[in-house]
């Protein structure tokens, strides 16, 4: 199973490379300066929280931090498919709402921070300027919505409750980026620039949240049956 698992990643890995690079994050250099300092302001206390948080977690069982380095693995490789959606721009999964699930929206601020960064050196996806507008929409505003529903429903129905966590964040990830870009180009007003930001998006997006769902349900019950230990020491300390 462990074979057939590394395989999957190794494959989704190898879709993620492409010639020409047209990233939903936002641009390098594409926010205004006020704007782009603003989002980091936002994203510093939840990281220094997440920080905190992967440090007294990670301490009762070393296991955890393979288990954060595969939460961690598969966010950049969903988030690194892309799907054209606009010139300049394109959608993809988040891939944070696994996270959020197992650690709690802290520790994936953590996680959305450094898949966003290597992301930026790496693939040109989004910026070092952008990086803090980046982590609110993905790292940390998907993450917030993905956990608050999974543990309203978990105990209803967890698969329902797994795949609504990130299908929605999803969705709530691209949200926050169109208010987020409505806001600092809002030629013809806040409300049309945000309508045609998400719009576009959209189109792409809603197909892509829900296999996004779809995939982290399989992905969620593999480590529930291999990694049942620690996921009780996750839902332990948290």
């Amino acid at each position: 199973m462990t074979k057939k698992f590394t395989l999957l990643m190794m494959m989704a890995f190898v879709l993620t490379i492409t010639p020409n690079v047209y990233a939903m994050h936002i641009a390098e250099g594409f926010l205004p300066p006020t704007w782009a300092g603003v989002y980091f302001v936002i994203a510093a206390p939840f990281v220094i929280i997440g920080l905190k948080q992967v440090r007294s977690k990670s301490s009762s069982n070393k296991d955890i931090k393979m288990l954060l380095g595969l939460v961690a693995a598969y966010a950049f490789i969903l988030s690194a498919m892309k799907i054209p959606s606009v010139t300049g721009s394109c959608s993809h999964p988040t891939g944070t709402g696994l996270s959020a699930i197992l650690f709690g929206p802290f520790v994936s601020s953590v996680v959305g921070v450094i898949v966003l960064l290597f992301q930026a050196i790496l693939l040109a996806h989004g910026g070092l300027t952008t990086l803090g507008a980046n982590t609110v929409s993905m790292g940390i505003a998907g993450p917030i919505v993905s956990y608050i529903l999974y543990r309203a429903l978990k105990n209803k129905n967890k698969r329902v409750a797994v795949f609504l966590a990130a299908c929605i964040g999803d969705l709530v990830t691209y949200f926050v980026t169109s208010v987020q870009l409505a806001l600092a180009f809002p030629g013809g007003g806040f409300g049309a620039a945000f309508i045609k930001f998400f719009s576009i998006f959209s189109i792409t997006q809603i197909p892509l949240a829900i296999v996004e769902g779809i995939l982290t349900v399989v992905i969620f019950e593999f480590i529930e049956s291999h990694s049942g230990k620690e996921l009780e020491i996750l839902s332990e300390v948290k």
